[in-house]
C-alpha cells in the first residue's frame, strides 16, 4: 500500500508537471501563428494510451513514462521527423518564424516551469504557514558526528547563530553547512558557556566526501532497541526487544544516533555491549566485504519524550507576506539546487544519481497534500534547471543555438541540428538508464 501511495503522487506530480511545461512550448507556438501537430503526455512509440486530433493538432498520451512532448511544425526534435525538413519552408513552420519568436517558444516550457514552482511555494505558505524550531528550541541540543568534533563542537551543543546571523529555522542548519558557504556557527554549551566556532572554506565537500549530510541530529533517542528486524542480522544474533545499548567497540553510547555512526564507521568486525534485564552482555558483529552495515534495528521511540524535546513554532501568514516568504524559497530552492549539482561532477556523485525510483521515495508513504506540493515545487524548478542545460535535445540546447543565430546572423544548418539532436538524444537515453540502473542496483543491493 505505502509503494502504490507513494506511486500515486510521483506519477500525479510527474503528469502536472510535463502537461504544464509543454503548455509553456504550445501556447507562444499558438500565439506566433506555429502549426502545432502533437500534444503528448509520455511518449507513443509505435502506439498511444489515447489520441484524439482537435483542430490540427492530435492530443494524446503514450505508454512510455519518460516524459512527454509538443511536435511543432517546421523543427527538428525528438520525433525526428527529417523528412518534412527537406519541403519548402511553409509560413506556420517553426524554421519560418523570426529566431526572437522561435526563442520564446523554446523559453517557454522552463518559464512555466519557474514560474508553476514559484506560485506553488507562495500557496502553501499562505494556506498553511510555517513550522520552524528557534534555537532554543532544541531543548537538549543536538547530537553532533565525530568528524565535526575535531572542529570543536560537542554533543549537547544548540546553535544560536551561522555567519553570525541568528537562523530563522535552527534544524536548517546541516542544510546552510552544505550548500550556503558557511563559515561560523556560534553555540551554546550545556555548562552555559558560549563558543564561535569557525569552519574551513570547503565544509560542503568534506560532508559530501564523508558521506554525512547530517552532522547535526536533533532527535536524541535513547538507545533502547525498539524492533528487530526479521530474518536480518540482529535477528541471528540473538539481540531482542528492549535491549540497551551500551557501547560500540568499548566506546560508550548516550544516544542513538551516536550508535548508528559508530557502526557505520567501524571496521567489519565490532563488538556490542548491551544491557538486558539489568545484566550486561557482550555481542560479536561481523560483516562481510562490502555488505552495508546495518544489522537491522530500530529504536524505541517515545514520542512524548520527543516532543518535549523539541519546541516547534509555527507562523501563518497574509498572502502579501506569503508573496515574499514564497518568493524566498523558491529563489534559495534553485540556488541551492545549482550549488548541489556540482557535486554530480564528482567520483561519488557518478553514483549518486538516481532515477524515478529515487524521485518516487521522496513522496511519503501517506497521501499528505502539503508534501505532494511542496516536492512538486522543488522537481518543477529543479527540471526547469535542468532543461536549460546546454544539451541538445533539452531546451537549453535548442536555446544555445537559437541565440548563435541572433548573435552571428548564421543559422545552425539542417544536418548539424540533426545530428546534434541525436548525439544530445543518445547522451540523455544513456544518462537516464545510468540513473536508473543505479536504482535498481540499489534496490537488489
Amino acid at each position: 500500500m505505502e509503494i502504490l501511495i507513494k506511486a500515486s503522487q510521483f506519477i500525479l506530480s510527474l503528469s502536472l508537471l510535463i502537461v504544464l511545461h509543454e503548455l509553456g512550448h504550445f501556447i507562444p507556438a499558438k500565439l506566433f501563428k506555429t502549426r502545432v501537430e502533437k500534444f503528448y503526455l509520455f511518449f507513443d512509440y509505435k502506439f498511444s494510451l489515447f489520441k484524439k486530433k482537435v483542430g490540427e493538432t492530435v492530443y494524446g498520451i503514450g505508454w512510455i513514462p519518460l516524459g512527454g512532448y509538443v511536435k511543432i511544425a517546421g523543427m527538428i526534435d525528438e520525433s525526428m521527423d527529417t523528412e518534412q525538413m527537406q519541403k519548402p519552408a511553409q509560413p506556420w513552420e517553426f524554421r519560418s518564424k523570426p529566431a526572437w519568436q522561435r526563442l520564446i517558444i523554446m523559453l517557454g516550457g522552463v518559464i512555466v516551469n519557474f514560474i508553476l514552482g514559484w506560485f506553488i511555494y507562495v500557496c502553501i505558505t499562505a494556506y498553511w504557514g510555517d513550522n520552524y524550531v528557534k534555537p532554543e528550541g532544541v531543548k537538549n541540543g543536538f547530537a553532533v558526528s565525530d568528524y565535526f568534533k575535531e572542529y570543536g563542537f560537542k554533543t549537547g551543543d544548540k546553535v544560536l547563530k551561522i555567519n553570525g546571523e541568528t537562523p530563522k529555522n535552527v534544524l536548517d542548519v546541516n542544510k546552510h553547512l552544505f550548500l550556503r558557504d558557511v563559515k561560523s556557527i556560534d553555540v551554546l554549551r550545556e555548562n552555559g558557556t558560549t563558543q564561535t566556532i569557525n569552519l574551513p572554506e570547503n565544509i560542503g565537500e568534506i560532508m559530501w566526501e564523508k558521506g554525512d549530510m547530517t552532522p547535526f541530529t536533533e532527535r536524541r533517542i535513547k538507545p533502547v532497541i525498539g524492533l528487530v528486524a526479521p530474518n536480518m542480522l540482529a535477528d541471528s544474533l540473538g539481540i531482542q526487544n528492549n535491549d540497551k545499548i551500551l557501547a560500540v567497540n568499548g566506546k560508550n553510547v548516550e544516544y542513538w544516533e551516536e550508535f548508528t555512526k559508530l557502526i557505520q564507521s567501524s571496521s567489519n568486525k565490532l563488538s556490542l555491549l548491551i544491557e538486558r534485564n539489568g545484566e550486561q552482555k557482550e555481542i560479536l558483529v561481523s560483516f562481510s566485504e562490502g555488505q552495508e552495515k546495518k544489522i537491522g534495528v530500530a529504536p524505541e521511540v517515545d514520542e512524548e519524550l520527543y516532543k518535549n524535546s523539541l519546541e516547534i513554532n509555527h507562523k501563518n501568514y497574509s498572502f502579501t507576506e506569503a508573496l515574499s516568504v514564497g518568493s524566498s524559497k523558491a529563489y534559495w530552492t534553485l540556488k541551492d539546487y545549482i550549488t548541489q549539482f556540482k557535486y554530480v561532477f564528482t567520483k561519488k556523485g557518478a553514483t549518486s544519481i538516481g532515477g524515478f525510483i529515487s524521485i518516487g521515495k521522496i513522496f511519503p508513504a501517506t497521501w499528505s497534500w502539503q508534501a505532494f506540493w511542496s516536492i512538486t515545487a522543488f522537481l518543477s524548478i529543479m527540471l526547469g534547471f535542468m532543461n536549460l542545460l546546454p544539451i541538445p535535445a533539452l531546451d537549453g540546447g535548442h536555446v544555445v543555438f537559437t541565440l548563435w543565430e541572433m548573435i552571428t546572423g548564421k543559422k545552425p544548418g539542417d544536418k548539424f541540428l540533426e545530428y546534434a539532436q541525436i548525439t544530445g538524444f543518445i547522451l540523455l537515453i544513456a544518462l537516464l538508464l545510468f540513473a536508473n540502473g543505479n536504482d535498481i542496483f540499489r534496490l537488489f543491493k
